[in-house]
């Protein structure tokens, strides 16, 4: 067929460009299909599927992601479905865990792999809206003849990554469409709200990771819920992706602990109050501030050594 020919023959020029390479992630994924996973554009394949007992392994081990998922995959495929689109949720290796399509739409779908059970990564078929979101780590739309195989240039994705209560990449959630009169316009659509479902997500992950704490909101301006877990003293126990690159955390630092009033220049709760329990979250932050030196920590109280051991006995700060 000619458009397949002139695909291939496009994707052999553009991804043997360094300089295109460099410019352009789509550019970049053709690149990386032909030297790291050895691809040809014009292989007629499909994705690979999972074996039933592989298929339900992998959906055993994201049970929480499904579970947290469901909700927000079936509102978005209530907004979507009618539009000739098709909804997958995936893991972090491109593997489609759950599926949301419209009967009359399954042929052609089950046709290019779109379907539970298929794993949609780059190594399996190329430059495509999930497994390209999976290696960028990011937000993409791919459209039509720029999927890497010739066999899917009918296709048009919209994805958006997945990342869990620590903040690393845990799963994707693509709409997908055959119709070939899907406009940038409706794709930029798609994205947004394929996005919007990802933070959803995400966040429906965190307050689950931290059911007990207190969940704050952290301004920013980055994609994605920024939040944070916060104990009864006012130190942080988690923070989502965004929450993290807003206020410079990173998992020793909080494991370490840091009081969330530190990272937002407030007052924290419950400080200057003279309840044991306001006395104890202000003795914490004071430590964490001084990171765990006793002397340090009573010089910026104004106490002796010997008091402040004795207000950590006695409030089980030991």
């Amino acid at each position: 067929m000619p458009a397949v020919r002139d695909h291939s023959e496009h994707v052999y020029k553009i991804a043997h460009q360094p300089s295109a390479a460099a410019s352009s992630p789509v550019a970049a994924s053709w690149r990386r299909c032909m030297t790291l996973h050895g691809l040809a554009p014009e292989e007629p394949r499909t994705p690979w599927r999972l074996a039933e007992s592989e298929f339900r392994q992998a959906r055993e081990r994201s049970g929480v992601l499904i579970a947290e998922a469901a909700g927000e995959l079936d509102r978005l495929f209530a907004v979507i479905g009618r539009a000739g689109c098709c909804l997958l949720l995936t893991d972090d290796k491109g593997v489609a865990l759950e599926r949301r399509g419209a009967v009359g739409d399954d042929a052609d779908f089950r046709d290019v792999g779109l379907w539970s059970g298929t794993v949609w990564s780059e190594a399996s078929v190329g430059t495509n809206g999930i497994g390209t979101a999976i290696a960028d780590e990011r937000a993409v739309i791919i459209q039509r003849d720029q999927h890497f195989l010739s066999r899917n240039i009918g296709l048009s994705c919209a994805t958006a990554p997945i990342r869990n209560e620590a903040g690393r990449l845990a799963a994707a959630i693509d709409i997908s469409t055959c119709r070939d009169d899907a406009s940038e316009a409706t794709l930029s659509i798609l994205s947004q709200a394929v996005r919007d479902a990802a933070s959803r997500i995400e966040a429906n992950l965190f307050r689950r990771a931290f059911a007990g704490a207190r969940i704050v909101l952290v301004p920013a301006d980055r994609a994605g819920p920024a939040l944070l877990a916060v104990d009864r003293d006012d130190l942080v126990l988690g923070a989502t992706r965004a929450a993290r690159q807003r206020l410079g955390l990173d998992d020793a630092r909080i494991a370490a602990g840091v009081p969330a009033s530190d990272l937002l220049q407030e007052d924290a709760p419950g400080e200057g109050g003279e309840l044991p329990d306001a006395e104890r979250a202000a003795l914490r932050r004071v430590l964490s501030r001084a990171n765990g030196n006793v002397s340090m920590a009573a010089d910026l109280l104004g106490i002796s050594r010997a008091t402040l051991y004795r207000k950590m006995k006695r409030l089980s700060l030991n």
